[in-house]
């Protein structure tokens, strides 16, 4: 049953790039999928591709929402989608309104990931190094899948290269010409907060001396966003290590400047982040914030 502090329609969680639901039982949404059900919100995981393009994974998303729809006889359905989750929930969205309340972008990579552009000139195109790197991508979102429990059963299929040219500035600007509700008219401004009925929402975080503190001391994956960090350059200092800062907004910005890794901002690893900022309490409030909005 809602109350005045829970969200009227059903929230899909959908995951990033190489993500999944729980692998061997460990939650990618570490303790925020829980802490949702607990406060009474009605919280499902998406089960889409760890490793493919923006609109597979996106076609993917709408037959797992139709299903959502069909088992809570809901009419509609608020969309979070953490990274590239984020342009998948915003395809949904563009191409079927009438089933989506709000679109919530968390590290979402709304304008390209420079992370992506340096992967790219790394590894040219048709070259050898880029061809295993597909594989051994590929070939790691299909052990995840194995292992995962959401996506049990399922022929998720996969396609890295298409992944990462689509991740990129310029694969990102083609997919905005295409779909570009919510986006902002101006470099780091916002973007329109309701477009077809559906809202949208966005934050996300930087790296900062702030972020080196604590438990991110001793997490690899803190760590491993401050080497990836190196690879920007127009938002140099300003980025979680995989996404830029300013390329990350969309519709309502609620903060895009939380001292928040890529993997601090869905509370990994297992709650390992710095002191400061409480990611599980971001998605709480935000339940409230789409609850007060009648969402």
């Amino acid at each position: 049953m809602n109350t005045p502090d829970t969200p009227r329609y059903p929230l899909v969680l959908v995951h990033g790039l190489l993500g999944f639901g729980h692998l061997l039982g460990y939650p990618y949404w570490y303790g925020i999928d829980s802490a949702l059900r607990r406060a009474g919100v009605d919280v499902h995981l998406a089960r889409i591709s760890a490793v493919h393009g923006n609109e597979p994974r996106g076609d993917q998303l709408l037959e797992r929402l139709a299903e959502i729809r069909r088992a809570t006889g809901a009419d509609k359905i608020n969309l979070l989608g953490h990274s590239q989750g984020a342009l998948t929930a915003r395809y949904a969205a563009a191409r079927r309104p009438q089933w989506v309340a709000s679109v919530t972008s968390v590290a979402g990579p709304n304008h390209g990931s420079e992370l992506a552009d340096a992967l790219k000139r790394r590894f040219p195109e048709n070259g050898r190094g880029r061809r295993l790197l597909a594989r051994f991508t590929e070939g790691l979102a299909r052990l995840m899948a194995g292992l995962d429990r959401e996506a049990a059963g399922l022929l998720l299929p996969g396609d890295a290269l298409q992944a990462l040219e689509e991740l990129s500035t310029e694969g990102v600007a083609a997919f905005n010409a295409r779909y570009p509700q919510g986006l902002p008219a101006q470099w780091g401004g916002e973007g329109a907060h309701e477009v077809n009925g559906v809202r949208y929402y966005s934050w996300s975080g930087i790296l900062g001396p702030d972020t080196d503190q604590g438990a991110n001391r001793l997490d690899p994956s803190h760590l491993l966003c401050r080497r990836l960090a190196r690879h920007f350059q127009r938002e140099a200092g300003q980025n979680d290590g995989m996404v830029g800062r300013f390329s990350s907004h969309l519709g309502q910005v609620i903060r895009s400047d939380y001292p928040l890794d890529h993997l601090d901002i869905v509370n990994q690893q297992a709650g390992a982040v710095a002191p400061g900022v409480d990611p599980v309490a971001l998605y709480l409030e935000h339940a409230r914030r789409l609850a007060q909005a009648g969402l």
